[in-house]
């Protein structure tokens, strides 16, 4: 059977040292892939790339929180409930499938299961029983007991539980937004689309705040005009941004700014912007916590449309959910022209009830208390070093107190591009995958873009002469000195040499030849077009530097 292009570029990526299978000595195992020395490298600069639009084009801010999540927090976000596939169960085969993955294409869900048109892929048996399995995977936190959490399934919470922090950083001006880029978990029921379908997985997700009355964006008119390439589920289109806010068929700015951030970024990395579109959302497909959702799809030759970005408008939902349950006032302020005086709620802790019943813990019970948003409160709970305890009504009061304020209360609402990066390094292979012939003899080249290349150059010395060698080895170091990544390499004919950089995507190579000697110039070879120009050694470094942006 002959190999497709997925066959052929995991072959490469192996065989290069970009992507190795998990565990492989063992038998591996589904769902898990290791980044070898060029694929992390790769992995980093596209991280990288991401960083520079979101951190210095948006500025946003980034943080790092902890990928085991509290039982709580993802209770409070709806993915204790939410966050399921539909299963069924092959009793003659042993194995489990997800429902959507195994119906006929065009097949809706609710028919398939009730009708019985769910057959196993492996042995054709009827399968029947469709069950929700949560895709969470679960771990306890300490000995004992412990305290239930699991394996976070996207970066957005973290974000979340620390916005009263990060609202504050920002000096308590919106919009503003917060990044994390890092590993997520879903377990997976069936993952059989290689490295697009993952059990562990990068993620790179911004979330970012907006008070609800005034959805714009303050760079809004800089792209106002550009073009977006977006698909309802019926026709595909190229329309203004400016246009799909005003037909409302992107609802509010904001939204359709960050559709275009993320157009902006995936074509820079490299993908092919004819295998490219954006597909909205269906009613009946929107997350739990999403009010309007735009993908980023990119094509494949053997998976077809896959969606690599989810552009969403988490409205309120999160911090609502949070606020409620955690009592803590996670509110922004919405100054008045004027101040006002407002009857407000207070929780007012008694310390002479506390210090006895709590001693120790009693200070930081009150910390607590003082956070509190008073209106939301039923049961008053809070956690002291990992351990939950109840406060009796005796130990507080809730005051009602007059106070002069200079703005009112709402909850921000969110807008979240969230991005598979594992997916979108696949389709940066894919979509630059070229295969030519030389000499009779297959060739292959990834073309990809100098930005995200992790080797940026390689260096040669001609044949293997000490004088080449020389100057060779001293342009290397002074090359990696400077942050650019080489790779040098004397071993076989010049030819070989380019050839095994054209094939892991090096966009340069410089040759040293005896000609270097006299007039001081080396080669430089382009990639892509296979030019060659010689230039001064001297200028190598402004050189390569304005050739792959840095």
């Amino acid at each position: 059977m002959p190999q497709d292009i997925y066959d052929k570029i995991m072959m490469v990526a192996k065989r290069r040292g970009f992507i190795y299978p998990s565990f492989e000595i063992y038998g591996g195992i589904a769902g898990f892939y290791d980044y070898g020395p060029l694929g992390s490298q790769l992995k980093n600069n596209v991280e990288n790339l991401w960083r520079r639009f979101y951190l210095l084009q948006d500025n946003c801010v980034e943080i790092s929180t902890p990928t085991i999540t509290l039982y709580e927090v993802l209770k409070a976000s709806g993915h204790v409930e939410e966050f399921t596939d539909l299963t069924v169960d092959c009793s003659r085969c042993k194995r489990s499938y997800k429902v959507e993955d195994i119906i006929e294409k065009g097949t809706p869900i609710e028919e398939a299961v009730k009708e019985n048109k769910i057959l196993c892929p492996t042995c054709k048996t009827t399968l029947q029983d469709a069950h929700p399995v949560n895709l969470m995977f679960s771990t306890t936190i300490g000995i004992g007991e412990g305290r239930k959490a699991f394996l976070r399934p996207e970066t957005a919470q973290g974000i979340f539980t620390n916005f009263h922090l990060l609202y504050q950083y920002r000096r308590k001006n919106l919009p503003f937004g917060v990044v994390q880029i890092g590993r997520g978990y879903r377990n997976e029921i069936s993952p059989r689309q290689g490295t697009l379908r993952q059990r562990e997985f990068s993620m790179a997700e911004a979330e970012v705040f907006f008070d609800p009355q005034d959805k714009t964006h303050p760079l809004f008119d800089t792209i106002k005009e550009k073009q977006l390439f977006l698909f309802d589920n019926e026709k595909e289109m190229k329309v203004s941004v400016a246009d799909a806010v005003k037909n409302k068929i992107i609802n509010n700015q904001a939204l359709a700014y960050y559709v275009y951030l993320t157009q902006e970024f995936l074509l820079t990395a490299g993908v092919d912007p004819k295998k490219f579109r954006f597909r909205k959302h269906a009613a009946n497909e929107l997350a739990h916590y999403a009010t309007e959702c735009w993908d980023a799809e990119l094509y494949s030759e053997r998976f077809g449309w896959v969606e690599c970005v989810g552009i969403a408008d988490r409205s309120a939902y999160d911090l609502n959910a949070h606020i409620e349950s955690s009592s803590v006032d996670m509110y922004a302020i919405r100054p008045f022209e004027q101040p006002k005086e407002v009857l407000m709620k207070k929780v007012v802790p008694k310390m002479n009830m506390l210090g006895p019943r709590f001693g120790g813990k009693a200070g930081k019970i009150k910390e607590q208390l003082d956070q509190m948003d008073a209106a939301t409160i039923k049961k008053v709970t809070v956690t002291i070093d990992g351990e939950i305890l109840e406060v009796p009504k005796d130990c507080y009061d809730i005051v009602e107190v007059r106070e002069k304020q200079t703005g009112e209360k709402f909850v921000p609402h969110v807008i979240e591009p969230s991005y598979g990066i594992d997916r979108v390094l696949y389709f940066i292979l894919e979509h630059n995958y070229v295969e030519e012939k030389k000499k009779d003899e297959e060739y292959t080249i990834l073309k990809l873009n100098p930005k995200v290349a992790p080797i940026k150059t390689g260096v040669f010395p001609l044949i293997n002469d000490e004088n080449l060698i020389r100057i060779a080895k001293k342009l290397d170091t002074d090359l990696r000195a400077a942050g650019i990544s080489t790779f040098y390499d004397e071993s076989g004919t010049i030819g070989r040499r380019y050839a095994r950089m054209d094939e892991v995507g090096t966009p340069f190579c410089i040759t040293v030849d005896h000609d270097s000697l006299n007039d001081t110039q080396v080669t430089v070879r382009h990639r892509d077009t296979t030019k060659q120009e010689r230039i001064k050694i001297q200028d190598i470094l402004p050189y390569m530097r304005d050739k792959i942006s840095l």
